[in-house]
């Protein structure tokens, strides 16, 4: 990576003259993650729960984070720790990551419907000084804190006001005095999944998240007077910084359910009053068929999508139903999130365009690094202060990441006119809904059963997800497909499991011995008659 002059970096596609440091300690002035709660009037609703009806001001919402940091505190929790969060979606989950980076130490959110195989792989990776779960407990998660010596805090919700931490299942109510946090210190470490390895750790430093929530907020035009609805998992970038941290850096209010179904959605997003959501399109199409009478809120300004590619049939209907425009966005975990969005009316959002960059500096670039111009497509590089600087612990991973002080994303595209389209993946990855899945990791748990001589994993186009995960085997012995299908429940967490898997004589590779996974779907779906 390439440390250099200090110098802004502004919206705009292409190169620009100079040397942008890439995210070093101290390379670029920003913000802490306590700036978040300034920016709302004491008064006002921070955080929505239309579950119960529970609101809390920004008033409570900071008296909350404080408490809730220096009871961390007491625990233990300093500055540059860990502190793993496998909660569901609420207002607590929310408070507690800004309790965490409150005194400067690493939220690592995490997926709660993981197996315990997988939340001790996660676990073991981040090497946490706490746990934090539902009170009510997880078996999975339990199970894998006592397999990984991992110290457990249940979390308590409460019918008003911040959770309860509780320790050995009593309130822990010893608090500490704490350094805060600054913007140099890492806030969230979230894994990002490779196709030949297994998922690795971004670290975000609390500048990088906060400059991506400010060219959200200022990209969407928000104010104290916006609601946004949030939908997405708050284990997610997505859902995180643009649906909560974004709508609250501009003084508005997020509603946040405990329990989001789509059902639920309009009526709730009417009572609210609520002006804008974010969604991956599974998402969008699953509240969409869910649609009721009452239509949705009169208060709608505008939807976005992000997280996967959305169909210009789904955003034609998504204009319709929703009656507001639906604004296609991209976005990544190195990124900090959003990269580009297409624009408010009176811009013009174009379909199937990710739209103009963002806050951040969009480029296309050959395979040797070199810059391509307007209408030539490759891959798309980015830089800016929301750009992570590197992987934990894996210089062989974030040195084939970057051409210089670019990082490569890995998706195939072109720009024109100031538009970025999206052509494809470079890397192989699979996105079903939303969810990154590496395929390897799934080869992985398919070759420890005894029975499987060699497996591979692709891509299966779906109209309802985007992609489903499929799967083919050779067999060194006797089994249903149904029982591989079981051995992979037992281990993956559902969204991970194939679809279907195809039995082979053999698996094709090339003369070097390396799976063209897109040809092995290609395949598999001829022959099934699908192609």
């Amino acid at each position: 990576m390439t440390e250099g002059v200090e110098e802004p970096v502004t919206d705009g596609i292409g190169p620009t003259f100079g040397t942008v440091g890439v995210d070093a300690p101290g390379s670029q002035p920003g913000e802490a993650l306590s700036e978040l709660l300034a920016a709302g009037e004491p008064t006002r609703p921070a955080l929505i729960v239309p579950d119960s009806g529970q609101v809390l001001t920004y008033a409570q919402a900071a008296a909350g984070v404080e408490m809730l940091a220096q009871r961390l505190a007491g625990l233990g929790v300093r500055r540059g720790d860990r502190v793993a969060l496998a909660l569901p979606n609420g207002p607590d989950i929310v408070l507690l990551l800004l309790a965490v980076t409150a005194v400067g130490a690493a939220a690592a959110p995490l997926n709660p419907a993981y197996t315990q195989a997988e939340f001790e792989f996660f676990l073991g990776d981040i090497a946490p000084r706490l746990m934090l779960i539902p009170a009510s407990g997880s078996a999975a998660a339990s199970a894998a804190a006592a397999g990984t010596g991992t110290t457990l805090l249940g979390v308590q919700e409460a019918a008003a006001g911040p959770p309860e931490l509780l320790a050995g299942g009593q309130p822990s109510v010893l608090q500490r005095s704490f350094e805060p946090g600054d913007p140099d210190d890492v806030a969230l470490v979230l894994h990002t999944s490779g196709t030949t390895s297994r998922p690795k750790q971004v670290p975000l430093r609390q500048r990088n998240l906060m400059a991506s929530t400010r060219t959200i907020a200022a990209h969407y035009e928000l104010g104290q007077d916006d609601v946004s609805f949030s939908v997405m998992p708050l284990f997610h970038i997505h859902g995180l910084v643009a649906s909560t941290f974004a709508a609250m850096s501009a003084g508005g209010a997020v509603i946040a359910p405990r329990r989001f179904t789509p059902t639920r959605f309009w009526r709730q997003a009417r009572e609210q009053r609520a002006t804008w959501l974010s969604a991956g399109p599974t998402l969008h199409q699953m509240i969409l068929d869910k649609a009721d009478d009452g239509g949705p809120p009169a208060t709608l300004r505008f939807v976005r999508s992000c997280s996967s590619a959305l169909s210009p049939a789904l955003q034609e209907r998504a204009e319709r139903e929703y009656r507001a425009p639906m604004l296609q966005a991209y976005g990544m975990t190195e990124a900090s999130h959003q990269m580009s969005s297409n624009p408010l009316p009176p811009g013009a959002r174009k379909f199937g365009s990710v739209g103009v960059p963002t806050g951040t500096q969009v480029g296309i670039a050959d395979k040797t690094g070199n810059l391509l111009p307007d209408g030539t497509p490759g891959e798309v590089v980015i830089r800016g202060p929301g750009v992570m600087s590197g992987y934990v612990s894996n210089p062989e991973a974030t040195a084939a990441a970057f051409f210089g002080d670019w990082f490569r994303t890995g998706d195939r595209g072109v720009t024109r006119d100031g538009y970025l389209f999206l052509e494809g993946r470079i890397k192989e990855m699979i996105i079903r809904g939303g969810e990154n899945i590496a395929p390897a990791e799934i080869e992985e748990v398919l070759m420890t059963h005894p029975a499987v001589r060699d497996a591979v994993c692709f891509g299966v186009a779906d109209e309802k997800y985007g992609e489903l995960v499929g799967a083919a085997v050779t067999l060194a012995g006797d089994v249903q497909t149904a029982d591989l299908l079981d051995h992979c429940r037992h281990q993956l967490a559902a969204f991970k499991v194939p679809a279907s898997i195809d039995v082979l004589q053999e698996i094709p590779r090339t003369p070097t011995g390396k799976v063209q996974r897109r040809r092995v779907g290609e395949f598999v779906a001829q022959r099934r008659g699908l192609g």
